[in-house]
């Protein structure tokens, strides 16, 4: 068999699993609220066009739908932050890139304890003196079980305490480590802290001027292991878009 029908078969026997790490899409979804001065995102919002009536279309179900470049699970395109304002917008990540290795580093134990809990550098060479260094031009997915809260926008946004990455290990991972992103569960990529740190959101600070990307709200990081899974991220080509919700899926060997 070629390299394509060994893995479609690995795909129908089970041998290969897909996870879905994606939270579902409506107007209940957690969106970043931001200072009253600033500008604010949409929620997502369904408009009807029409649903198998005679006078709208009588055949056929369809709505419009509104909602920000970055609601729900989502990709961050390094044209996102100011320091990535010469970067790629989202329809211009080489595609390539969208199918990557991935690893999981695991601190829902670290960050139940306390929701203002910061990845450090420390930790990730903790974890790589066990499984090995850092995918090349793979994902560091942050486990921190933030997504248990993703139904619930109350408790998901926390009062703006949620667990996120230090300064540090966010400079660290944009310009030592070889990772070609990060992905996390919280509603960004940054502590919800993140706006008292310096310089401010690094995550987006350092990770999108370094052209590489974001995922978040991800969900089931749990069924993953720590290394050995592939992710597909499928944002929409938008034209000098900044990011896109996106349909996240990881590939796991069983």
């Amino acid at each position: 068999m070629t390299v394509l029908q060994e893995f479609v078969a690995a795909l129908s026997s089970g041998r290969i699993q897909v996870v879905d790490l994606t939270a579902p899409l409506s107007d209940q979804t957690p969106i970043l609220g931001l200072p009253e001065q600033f500008g604010q995102t949409w929620p997502f919002q369904l408009s009807e066009i029409s649903r198998y009536d005679d006078d709208r279309g009588p055949a056929w179900y369809w709505n419009n739908f509104s909602t920000g470049e970055h609601t729900g699970t989502h990709f961050d395109a390094p044209v996102h932050w100011v320091t990535g304002q010469q970067g790629a917008d989202v329809s211009q990540v080489p595609v390539s890139q969208l199918i990557a290795p991935a690893v999981v580093i695991d601190h829902a134990a670290d960050a139940a304890d306390n929701p203002d809990f910061l990845l450090e550098v420390e930790h990730v060479k903790a974890w790589e003196a066990e499984h090995g260094a850092l995918p090349t031009g793979g994902w560091l997915l942050y486990r921190t079980g933030w997504d248990a809260y993703g139904d619930d926008p109350e408790r998901y946004a926390n009062a703006g305490r949620t667990p996120g990455i230090s300064v540090e290990c966010a400079r660290w991972l944009a310009e030592e480590s070889p990772i070609q992103g990060v992905g996390v569960e919280t509603v960004g990529t940054d502590a919800g802290a993140a706006h008292s740190f310096d310089p401010p959101f690094p995550c987006h600070s350092f990770l999108l001027g370094q052209d590489k990307y974001g995922l978040t709200q991800l969900r089931n990081l749990a069924q993953l292991p720590a290394t050995g899974a592939v992710v597909i991220a499928g944002p929409l080509p938008i034209v000098s878009g900044s990011g896109s919700p996106c349909r996240v899926l990881a590939l796991v060997e069983r």
